[in-house]
C-alpha cells in the first residue's frame, strides 16, 4: 500500500471543485479544505474525512481512498444543499484529475448522507467518493 498519493488526490479534488463554474455560481468561493472559524449565514463545500485501504497488486502500489465532501447550508429545507451536492457530484464523477504524484484510475460516487444539524438550523450532506489511485 502507499499513502503517498493522498495529498496529491486531495489537491486535485480541491482544484477541480474550485475551477467548476456551476459550483462557483452556487457557492462562490466558499469551497474549503479547512472551514474558517465563525462562518455563518452561508452555504459552503468542505473537504472532509478520508479512509484509505490497500489496493496494491502485482503491477504496483495503490490505494482505495474513500473521500468525503460535505455541503453545509443554512437555507431552509434541503433544496439548496441538494443542488450544491449535485454540482459537486457532477464535477467529480469520472473527472480527469491530474495528480502531482500517482495516477487516478477511477473516481466514483459511493454514497451520501443528508441530515439536519441538530444544534443549528443547518442542513448537511456528506458525499462519499471512492478513488482508486496507483502510486508511480
Amino acid at each position: 500500500m502507499s499513502y503517498g498519493t493522498a495529498l496529491a488526490l486531495q489537491e486535485a479534488i480541491y482544484q477541480r471543485l474550485t475551477a467548476d463554474s456551476t459550483l462557483a455560481g452556487l457557492v462562490g468561493g466558499a469551497i474549503y479544505d479547512a472551514v474558517p472559524p465563525g462562518l455563518t449565514n452561508v452555504t459552503y463545500v468542505a473537504l472532509g474525512p478520508e479512509d484509505v485501504r490497500d489496493a496494491a497488486d502485482m503491477s504496483g502500489q495503490g490505494a482505495l481512498h474513500e473521500v468525503t465532501v460535505s455541503i453545509v447550508s443554512d437555507s431552509a429545507g434541503f433544496a439548496t444543499a441538494k443542488e450544491v451536492a449535485g454540482a459537486v457530484s457532477d464535477a467529480l464523477l469520472d473527472a480527469p484529475l491530474t495528480l502531482t504524484r500517482g495516477v487516478l484510475v477511477a473516481l466514483n460516487f459511493y454514497r451520501a448522507r443528508a441530515r439536519r444539524v441538530q444544534d443549528a438550523d443547518m442542513r448537511r450532506i456528506d458525499l462519499r467518493f471512492r478513488a482508486r489511485v496507483e502510486d508511480s
